[in-house]
């Protein structure tokens, strides 16, 4: 509300100045110059001595005594023409770099050149430029800001080009050898010029042999300039997006960063990984083209080994924290870092699928550490899940510790998940590659699936026989052991007394076939003989039902009763999880 009136008192003091200086003459005036809301009464022979334009407008009017001109497309407006009309009274103004771009493109307009008469308005101008104006970089910098609003006669003119050339030499000079503190002060001035420019001088920077670093550096600045509510500073802290009356700052947002995107060099390494993360956050908020965030993707995915947990989330959530956003960009870029570490292992001769690069194994480690912290949000599915888990490769975890504990976190914060469904979001995970204490800790935890507990604990239970012990203490460990196996031993001595029971009917089968007795009197014994095989078949199967490997290789309740079974040393069997 404060601009207007401040217009408008220029104005009047700007009319006010104009009767100072029209009306000490003598001669009253016989034109009235209009400027938009502005009025200026003077003398049309002033004017016509120094504008060819007014010189034609009033030679060319139909009306034989002109009293009023319409002056109101003159570029910088009413306060530009009242310096103008001075230079025609031949009064002293001051010409600056604010208004000497607004000068040049008025004296075009009034065709004031030198050409229509000696050391007019646009010399003058020129010389400014020449000399004062473009003889610094700040005041280049000032000059090309003026011509965001004189297009496109400034462009016309090559002022915009000329102050263009000068910012990137000078621009270039100052990042090599600095003149001021801090070193990166041309950085900061940069900052309010219009986007396109700042291409344009980049352009230049990087024509004149401009180092990535130095463009990554400057444009750095200009986005933490300019979307200052969405994208952190360097200290790590993010600001959330501020609310705004104005309907059009989403979609002038949207275009800067798109602008912004489709400037980064080319290098991939040039920016650091935590600008790039909340330009690609900044890009999901707005809603940018598929092409600007895919771009964003492919770099963080390139110097994937270099994010942290926090970058990663940076990207995950909205700018309040309470929900997660869609987690389509982080899975492409895990993908993209996991296809380009395949193609360097088949380029390279390696195996890519027996090892792995430290790359990888940081990049695993820091995606299950991710996943964990993810992990306690309601939103977040079982396919989403998992369909970040799996994106690495299995080869790549030295140990599935932190995905263990990730999939806890999601079991605790999904506590109403069925039997299959708490299996399928432990089916990312490999218990035999669990450390002892996480082992020891599934065997406890009562979210976890039976099958994955069993197999926590028999694998602890072949280690045991084997003599493998991953501690450096083994007593100690047998010792802890004895209360976690207790199920596996139970289950050994049901089948022991299962393969008895078999033996002993294969026996009674094998004298049933010998005897020659008739065949009324052999009937009564088949009959008892069927009968008890029934009722130790039944037994059998009763004792098979309390096997809790019903499904693995020890399960009996199919081995022919035909064939005799040597139990003096039980065959070692091999179990998979899958």
């Amino acid at each position: 509300m404060a601009t207007p009136v401040r217009s408008n008192s220029r104005l009047s003091l700007a009319m006010e100045r104009t009767d100072q200086w029209v009306f000490s003459q003598d001669i009253p005036t016989d034109v009235v110059v209009v400027v938009c809301e502005a009025t200026f009464s003077l003398h049309k022979f002033m004017l016509v001595a120094k504008s060819n334009y007014i010189r034609k407008l009033i030679l060319e009017s139909k009306e034989p005594a002109l009293t009023k001109i319409d002056l109101s497309e003159i570029p910088g407006g009413p306060e530009i023409f009242e310096k103008a009309a001075k230079f025609c009274y031949g009064v002293n103004f001051e010409i600056t770099v604010h208004n000497v771009a607004a000068l040049r493109c008025a004296a075009e307009y009034l065709q004031m050149t030198d050409v229509y008469c000696d050391y007019n308005l646009a010399g003058r101008t020129e010389d400014f430029l020449a000399q004062v104006a473009l003889s610094s970089l700040s005041g280049a910098i000032v000059v090309l800001k003026s011509c965001e609003d004189l297009l496109p006669l400034a462009e016309d003119l090559k002022i915009v080009q000329r102050c263009v050339d000068v910012i990137s030499l000078k621009a270039c000079k100052e990042a090599n050898f600095p003149s001021r503190t801090p070193p990166n002060w041309w950085t900061e001035e940069l900052s309010i010029l219009d986007i396109e420019f700042i291409g344009r001088i980049l352009s230049g920077m990087k024509k004149r042999g401009s180092k990535a670093l130095t463009l990554a550096s400057a444009l750095i600045t200009y986005t933490e300039r300019n979307l200052r509510d969405l994208v952190r500073d360097q200290s790590g802290k993010c600001t959330k997006s501020s609310d705004s009356d104005d309907p059009n700052l989403f979609a002038r947002e949207r275009e800067l960063l798109q602008s912004i995107v489709s400037l980064l060099p080319s290098e991939k390494a040039s920016f650091p990984i935590n600008f790039l993360c909340c330009l690609l956050r900044t890009a999901i908020f707005v809603n940018a083209s598929n092409s600007c965030k895919n771009e964003l993707e492919k770099r963080i995915s390139v110097i994937l080994e270099h994010v942290t947990v926090d970058d990663l989330l940076v990207m995950s959530f909205t700018y309040d924290g309470e929900r997660l956003f869609d987690l389509d960009s982080v899975r492409k870029i895990i993908s993209g870092f996991v296809e380009k570490e395949k193609n360097m292992a088949v380029f390279g001769g390696a195996d890519c699928k027996g090892s792995y690069s430290a790359a990888m194994h940081r990049v695993a480690k820091t995606v299950d550490s991710y996943l964990g912290e993810i992990a306690s949000y309601p939103d977040l599915t079982i396919s989403k899940f998992n369909g970040i888990a799996i994106l690495v490769p299995k080869g790549a975890r030295k140990v599935d510790d932190d995905l263990y504990r990730a999939i806890d976190i999601f079991l605790k914060a999904h506590p109403n998940l069925d039997e299959i469904e708490r299996e399928k979001v432990c089916s990312v995970m490999d218990p035999l590659k669990l450390s002892y204490e996480a082992r020891l800790h599934a065997s406890q935890n009562k979210r976890l699936p039976v099958q994955i507990v069993l197999h926590a604990l028999y694998y602890d239970q072949l280690k045991l026989r084997s003599g493998v012990n991953d501690q450096p203490d083994a007593v100690a460990t047998r010792s802890q052991l004895q209360s976690d196996v207790s199920l596996v031993r139970e289950n050994e001595a049901l089948r022991s007394e299962l393969m008895k029971m078999k033996l002993y009917i294969s026996d009674m089968q094998k004298n049933q076939g010998s005897s020659t007795k008739g065949i009324a009197a052999a009937a009564a014994p088949t009959t008892t003989g069927s009968r008890k095989h029934s009722f130790f078949s039944s037994m059998s199967k009763t004792l098979g039902k309390l096997n809790p490997f019903k499904h693995g290789s020890k399960d009996t309740f199919h081995i022919n009763d035909n064939i005799g079974v040597d139990i003096t040393k039980p065959r070692r069997r091999r179990f998979s999880i899958s």
